[in-house]
């Protein structure tokens, strides 16, 4: 008997990935990255002295150290100026690819760095709800789980996700 696949969101998880899949997980990642370049330049800015914050520049330059691990996968050692750091980060972020992102946003999630969103990308792994690393909202109130067949990936991501964080 053929194994049924899963349906999360309204989309059939298929592999290799659908169209559906991909569009989906595009408009989570566009998301993910609005939110890690947002606490760039927030780190950025509490770094360099512009922005009053809890623990003070060092707190900023500690942040920003942290995504720039995350995002590149190796660190700055002393000597490196910050506009080159966040440059860096800003750069590789451009160009990271889905499946990685989908990694590196649960990390930054569970420090505290960038906020959980409504939804997962699909496909990438088996890491079940309420993992250490989640950066998805397990349960979402008055979203019934359905797309509407005219779903192109960004629409209705983002009245979904504008709906979940005007709550």
């Amino acid at each position: 008997m053929a194994k049924k696949n899963q349906i999360r969101y309204g989309i059939e998880i298929t592999k290799p990935h659908s169209k559906e899949m991909y569009d989906h997980n595009n408009a989570i990642a566009l998301e993910m990255k609005r939110n890690i370049l947002s606490e760039i330049h927030l780190s950025y800015s509490q770094a360099m002295g512009d922005i009053a914050a809890n623990g003070g520049s060092d707190a900023g330059e500690k942040r920003l150290r942290k995504i720039g691990v995350a995002i590149e996968g190796s660190g700055y050692g002393h000597g490196y100026e910050l506009d080159e750091i966040k440059d860096s980060i800003v750069n590789h972020l451009a160009d990271i690819a889905n499946w990685s992102i989908h990694q590196e946003y649960g990390y930054l999630c569970s420090e505290g760095i960038v906020p959980k969103l409504p939804m997962k990308m699909l496909g990438f792994d088996k890491a079940a709800d309420g993992c250490w690393d989640c950066y998805w909202e397990v349960e979402q109130e008055g979203y019934d789980g359905a797309l509407n067949e005219n779903f192109d990936g960004l629409e209705e991501h983002h009245e979904a996700i504008t709906k979940y964080y005007k709550k």
